[in-house]
């Protein structure tokens, strides 16, 4: 290919947003016929949908059958709101960010609910060391940081008798990377991620020891009504079997079940780590002769498979942040490429979403157009 040479094939689908993210092959609106529109979601066909949402949601996870799964509001945000304004406060807590998200939860932890939290941050592309996080006290972490591109590796620096809770956000990890439930007392992730489900909705997923603390434990500070887990120090059982804390919307709730009978069509979790690897494999092989581009992952055992984050590395460009926007838009412009770009408080570069509903063939049609954007960009600075 020479320098300007436009590549031959396309995308067939340009989607590569991290959020909302690709619907799954061959998605059609008449997916949703079924959705009980215009009736309660406590009647019986709506509470019948939830509790099927939660129950594939747990078989295609391999949640442990003893950890209650609850659909709540406010998406992923909401979800991990809820669980530590209702968690945190009864022993130290570290805070642990590599990425926008866990920085958030870190503002959320310090100056909202004002705890003497430890912090532990790293830079974009790096993770912090897991083997100084002190697992006695509650800790409060992102598995997959979708800004940056870097996620942890697995679970074995978090200790199986550990005293404090884990509270994990997911939310570009559930679907897609193995998640080890044995290590992990709090997960959250929104619809809109991996299964490229819509907005608005967030799951909470609570071991055993999460509703101990629930039970047992009142936080100083008071709780708005949609964080509320527990009633006269017990459980509230029915969020947890799809009596939903608010009104949800059972459109989405149907789009949801479509994509998790689409992931058990395709082979379940494995199947779709597979495909998720195979898409982040797609970029990682265009990129690893190139030294005009790197992954912003610095080490590979903790670089993401779905939120894949890209810098371009070229010492001839003069204004790294201006590039990085006009190669997005460039992509956008022809078609091959919508939302590619670095979220906007990360290094600039482009972000690729390399998730479970993302064909392998598209991720390999995009590659040459990201060489085609840059040269022609390089040529006109």
């Amino acid at each position: 290919m020479t320098d300007h040479a436009i590549p031959a094939a396309r995308p067939a689908n340009p989607r590569f947003s991290s959020g909302p993210c690709a619907k799954i092959p061959h998605y059609t609106l008449d997916m949703l016929s079924d959705a009980p529109l215009g009736r309660s979601h406590r009647a019986a066909v709506g509470k019948a949908k939830l509790a099927e949402a939660i129950e594939l949601t747990r078989e295609i996870l391999g949640v442990p059958a003893d950890y209650r799964i609850g659909i709540v509001p406010g998406s992923d945000t909401g979800a991990v709101e809820m669980a530590m304004w209702s968690l945190l406060g009864q022993r130290p807590v570290e805070m642990l960010a590599w990425e926008s998200f866990g920085e958030g939860w870190v503002t959320d932890a310090v100056k909202q609910l004002k705890l003497d939290a430890t912090v532990r941050k790293a830079d974009y592309g790096q993770i912090v060391d897991l083997t100084q996080v002190d697992f006695d006290r509650d800790v409060v972490f992102t598995w997959n940081g979708t800004t940056s591109g870097v996620r942890v590796p697995n679970g074995d620096a978090i200790p199986a008798d550990r005293d404090g809770l884990t509270i994990c956000d997911a939310t570009s990890a559930a679907f897609a990377m193995d998640l080890p439930w044995d290590k992990l007392d709090v997960v959250t992730f929104s619809w809109q991620k991996v299964l490229g489900g819509e907005g608005a909705h967030g799951v909470l997923i609570l071991s055993p020891r999460a509703v101990e603390r629930l039970e047992t434990y009142t936080p100083a500070w008071p709780l708005p009504k949609i964080f509320r887990m527990t009633k006269g120090g017990k459980l509230i059982e029915g969020i947890f079997k799809g009596e939903t804390i608010n009104t949800p919307s059972m459109l989405a709730v149907e789009d949801y079940l479509v994509a998790l009978k689409w992931a058990q069509s395709v082979g379940g979790l494995p199947a779709l780590i597979a495909r998720a690897d195979a898409n982040a494999g797609a970029v990682r092989d265009f990129i690893a002769d190139k030294d005009w581009i790197a992954d912003l992952a610095e080490d590979p055992a903790t670089a993401s498979t779905t939120s894949v984050c890209l810098k371009f590395t070229d010492p001839a460009i003069t204004d790294g942040n201006a590039f990085a926007k006009a190669v997005a838009k460039r992509l956008e412009k022809e078609g091959v490429a919508l939302d590619a770009g670095a979220y906007r408080d990360a290094p600039a570069g482009l972000r690729i979403w390399c998730g479970s509903t993302v064909e392998a063939a598209d991720v390999a049609a995009l590659m040459p157009w990201i060489e085609w954007a840059y040269r022609t960009e390089l040529a006109a600075q």
